[in-house]
C-alpha cells in the first residue's frame, strides 16, 4: 500500500487562550458582600474578598461604630477571613468600602434577595 496521508485528530481545548492569559476578566479579584437570612427577620451581612493586607479587626471596628451593630472576624478554610455583620448592612457597606478609598465601586458584587 501507498503512503496515505493520515490526519490524527487532536484535542482542540479553546479555553487555552483565557488560561494562559492571567489579565483577564475572569482573574479581577471581587469583593463579596452577601446577605444570609438567620432566624425569622433576622439576619447576618458576610463581606469577603478584602486584600490580605488590610486589618480586618480596624475595619470591623470601623463598621460597628459607624452602622451601630455588632460583628465579628471568622476564619474560614476555603474563603479566608470573613467579616460578619449583624442585620442587612450590604448597601451601608459597600458605600463604606468604597468611601475609605478600601475598594473601588467596580470590584464589589452585591448577593442577595
Amino acid at each position: 500500500m501507498s503512503e496515505l496521508d493520515v490526519q490524527v485528530p487532536t484535542t482542540f481545548d479553546p479555553f487555552a487562550d483565557a488560561k494562559a492569559e492571567d489579565s483577564g476578566a475572569g482573574s479581577k479579584e471581587y469583593v463579596h458582600i452577601r446577605v444570609q437570612q438567620r432566624n425569622g427577620r433576622k439576619s447576618l451581612t458576610t463581606v469577603q474578598g478584602l486584600k490580605k493586607e488590610f486589618s480586618y479587626n480596624k475595619i470591623l471596628k470601623d463598621l460597628k461604630k459607624e452602622f451601630c451593630c455588632n460583628g465579628t472576624v471568622v476564619q474560614d478554610p476555603e474563603l479566608g477571613q470573613v467579616i460578619q455583620l449583624q442585620g442587612d448592612q450590604r448597601k451601608n457597606v459597600s458605600t463604606f468600602l468604597v468611601q475609605a478609598g478600601i475598594v473601588k465601586k467596580e470590584r464589589i458584587k452585591i448577593h442577595g434577595f
